[in-house]
């Protein structure tokens, strides 16, 4: 039997490589925080709205979970993208503007979708950026995606969770997209929940092992940015390709509550990072400047 791919696999440092960080940029390596802090800040700014009944949608936070899409937007800026419910900080990290995705969020015609998509169906169809949304259906934004990349040729990310990749669809469309050799970048955002339930509550198998048995190149690592992003780039140029990233959840499934900490803080930890390269008087004026900007964004 296949081990599950639960919660014994998960920590901060699992797949990390060592000094993987000095092999970037240091403008490369800003840019990653800067669209963490974006995401952070907004949804920090939702928290407070929601909190004051101004934002009455359901919600979906990214909080925890930003550094993903803000690694790998950096590596495949121009990749059309499906996503799914949890798209606060993909819509961000891709390019899209706060404001808008503000306004969906305050039921405004000026928002994503006119105000009528709310928090878990963000699209974005401005300038270089192409995203689709979740519509409800856990894990429908697989098939999606790869019926895109048959009908375009166009290079795909799709980003879903754990739980979506328990939908028969979902290792069909990935098996499919295997065997046409469409180029989609398959991204698991695994915070080992399906709302409350862990993996090794839910399955006795690995979606790592189950993807390399479909032809598909796959990677077990954890949310470190600079770890996704050198896989990222190692992987968009023979696609498809997968990453299972392991994320954590700060807040639940859906709405602003939480139910204690998260098993690490990936953005103090990247921050601390950026501290040991000598880039904290940097990182930090990008911090204040980001959390300075969404709280004018979210001012009443």
């Amino acid at each position: 039997m296949i081990p599950a791919q639960g919660s014994g696999m998960r920590s901060a440092s699992l797949g990390v490589i060592p000094d993987i960080a000095l092999s970037f940029t240091t403008e490369h390596s800003l840019e990653m925080f800067r669209r963490m802090c974006v995401s952070r800040y907004f949804d920090l700014g939702l928290v407070e709205s929601v909190k004051d009944r101004r934002v009455t949608y359901p919600v979906y936070l990214s909080l925890g979970q930003e550094s993903v899409a803000a690694a790998i937007s950096t590596v495949v800026p121009g990749h059309m993208v499906f996503t799914q419910h949890r798209c606060h900080a993909t819509y961000l990290s891709f390019g899209g503007r706060p404001e808008k995705l503000r306004d969906e969020l305050l039921g405004l015609p000026t928002g994503t979708s006119g105000g009528r998509a709310g928090s878990n169906c963000i699209q974005c169809h401005e300038g270089r950026v192409t995203m689709f949304g979740h519509h409800g259906l856990i894990g429908e934004n697989v098939p999606q995606a790869v019926g895109a990349a048959l009908g375009s040729g166009r290079p795909v990310v799709c980003f879903f969770g754990d739980g979506a990749a328990e939908e028969d669809y979902v290792f069909a469309a990935m098996g499919f997209a295997a065997t046409h050799k469409l180029p989609v970048f398959f991204v698991c955002e695994d915070n080992n929940l399906s709302i409350l339930t862990p993996i090794e509550k839910r399955r006795s198998w690995s979606i790592t092992d189950v993807v390399r048995a479909l032809g598909i190149p796959a990677v077990d690592i954890t949310d470190d940015p600079w770890t996704i992003a050198h896989h990222a780039r190692e992987q968009a140029n023979s696609l498809p390709a997968f990453l299972n990233i392991y994320v954590c959840r700060k807040n639940w499934h859906v709405g602003v509550g939480s139910d204690g900490p998260p098993e690490w803080d990936r953005f103090a930890l990247v921050k601390e990072r950026l501290r040991e390269r000598g880039l904290a008087e940097r990182s930090g004026s990008l911090e204040d400047e980001t959390r300075q900007a969404m709280e004018k964004l979210w001012a009443p």
